[in-house]
């Protein structure tokens, strides 16, 4: 409907001799205000010297308006156009909902563009805390929604296997080797205090006895067998999420594939490095950083951002057109210069999308909930899981905008009421999972969306509540490429609350189940096609929609 009266404006403001410019139209925030409104008068008004309302109504009059399709357009306030669909074409046009089924909502707006979402990417040197939630679930969701509308999407996991994190676990798991073995060895001070360690020293004693006692400097074989038993870890904890990578980028091979070194050399050959104090420095200064960063530090160990920047390189090289990253706020020092340092290299970081994410805080009710191992609360994800499940974990994550605080409520996350978002929503759905199956007695069958099409008589569907619902699902296909595109899933979660409110509004007004068989069966219609979106949504959020509660 918006390219539909796009085209008619623009050949109207042509007609009128009107200088050409950028039509929008809004959803009015008050109902009566009708359900698409454009501004395009007061935007025109000071140019063609006129008052808005006058030019409003010169376009107005222009207008080719069919009340088959509008049941008014009105001038409002300053200068508004605001247009009313009328039943009738809300009623047709809910007949997509049946005709796509599980396909409402994608589209291929994004023609197949290749896109890589590199997410999670935690180093292999324990489980998941429960913090890194926010991130497995956005990473999750947005792959999802790009997937929907149309991106050709790989999903990445750089798994980050190199550096001085993996020394301290293997110093660690030795440590707590060389003290299951009876002896007093010490600790190192920046060690990984967790119980797990623990957990793989004893492994380790069982199977090789004392024989590792006095081993090689490098800790080789505590580091390898660290790294595999957290990364394993990390895996199960991702699988229970039904998240899954399509690729695991080992960090190992920017090094042993020279690309690394190569990435150094460019940049000295370009005079964007140089060696000074014994380290070697990235020329940020060149794009706008107050000062020059080193890459390679003294020692010979590169700083984050030098793989950084060759990983991101490798990304293009392998034809990826939209690179996603999304991090946590404690990243966001070095992101400006590995982009600097991609544009370096001659590609265009406008490519590459970084999503930001702010942290997360834990509360039990009015209770602060402490995540330390310390306390006998939550603390890895795989509790956080165990106490409040997959689809409060899958839903809660997503609840607010990437760039806000999120405060989860575990007590809420395990409440069975209407006060708890995702219970609230599986609740309608289970509703109408419900009503159709008693419908099923009376011989409406939910699964033959052709013969429900056939045999609706959809004129019947006219009460404010039925046209109410039937609008907010039409707006089901625009919310998804509207998340996609801003990269905001929390918006999906919004949208599906207010689907669950319409239904209940409407359910609460109207019998569905009566004496007027023809009347029953279009109010099952409206009701199967709200459990068609609610499902369509839940599947995007990675959130079970139960048949029964």
């Amino acid at each position: 409907m918006k390219d539909l009266l796009h085209r008619q404006l623009t050949a109207i403001l042509s007609e009128l001799k009107y200088p050409p410019v950028e039509i929008s139209f809004d959803r009015p925030k008050v109902e009566s205000h009708g359900d698409l409104t454009t501004n395009v008068a007061m935007v025109l008004a000071k140019s063609v010297g006129k008052n808005p309302r006058q030019v409003a109504q010169s376009i107005v009059e222009k207008l080719q308006v069919d009340n088959r399709t509008f049941a008014s357009v009105e001038i409002a306030g300053p200068g508004f156009i605001n247009f009313k669909f009328s039943n009738a074409y809300v009623v047709e046009s809910a007949k997509i909902i049946l005709r796509s089924g599980e396909l409402f909502g994608k589209s291929n707006a994004s023609s197949g563009k290749k896109t890589n979402v590199e997410w999670v990417s935690a180093n292999p040197t324990g489980p998941l805390h429960s913090g890194h939630g926010r991130q497995v679930i956005l990473g999750k969701v947005i792959s999802n929604l790009l997937e929907w509308t149309g991106h050709n999407v790989t999903r990445e996991y750089y798994f980050n296997n190199a550096g001085n994190q993996m020394r301290n676990l293997a110093e660690s798991i030795y440590a707590r080797y060389r003290q299951e073995l009876g002896d007093d060895y010490p600790f190192p001070e920046e060690g990984y205090k967790g119980d797990y360690i623990i957990d793989i020293a004893k492994q380790i004693v069982k199977e090789k006895g004392d024989s590792l006692r006095e081993t090689d400097a490098e800790r080789s074989y505590f580091k390898q067998v660290g790294e595999t038993w957290c990364f394993n870890k990390i895996k199960e904890t991702l699988s229970k999420l039904d998240v899954r990578h399509d690729v695991f980028y080992n960090e190992d091979t920017l090094y042993s594939t020279g690309k690394i070194a190569e990435v150094i050399e460019e940049f000295k050959k370009k005079d964007l490095a140089y060696d000074s104090e014994g380290a070697v420095w990235f020329r940020a200064t060149k794009f706008g950083a107050d000062k020059d960063r080193v890459i390679v530090k003294s020692s010979g160990e590169p700083t984050y951002r030098l793989p950084d920047i060759a990983y991101h390189r490798e990304k293009f090289r392998r034809g990826f057109e939209l690179i996603v990253d999304i991090f946590g706020a404690d990243h966001i020092a070095t992101i400006p210069d590995v982009l600097n340092g991609v544009q370096a290299l001659g590609y265009e970081t406008k490519d590459v999308k970084v999503i930001i994410h702010q942290m997360v805080s834990f509360v039990n009710g009015e209770e602060v909930v402490k995540m330390s191992k310390r306390s006998a609360n939550v603390h890895t994800l795989d509790e956080l899981i165990d106490e409040v499940g997959v689809d409060a974990v899958s839903y809660f994550f997503v609840m607010r905008s990437v760039g806000t605080h999120l405060e989860f409520d575990i007590a809420l996350a395990k409440e069975q009421s209407e006060k708890n978002p995702v219970y609230y929503l599986q609740y309608a759905h289970a509703r109408i999972a419900g009503i159709l199956r008693f419908a099923e007695q009376e011989g409406f069958n939910s699964a033959e969306y052709a013969k429900i099409l056939e045999a609706t008589n959809f004129a019947l569907m006219k009460e404010k509540e039925e046209i109410d619902l039937l609008k907010k699902l039409l707006e089901f296909p625009e919310v998804v490429q509207s998340c996609a595109l801003t990269f905001e899933p929390h918006r999906l979660t919004t949208y599906l609350r207010e689907v669950a409110e319409t239904f209940h509004r409407f359910y609460h007004e109207h019998r569905v189940i009566n004496d007027d068989k023809n009347l029953m069966q279009a109010r099952l219609t409206v009701c199967l096609m709200a459990k068609i979106v609610i499902a369509n949504g839940c599947k995007i959020l990675g959130v079970s929609c139960p048949e029964k509660m």
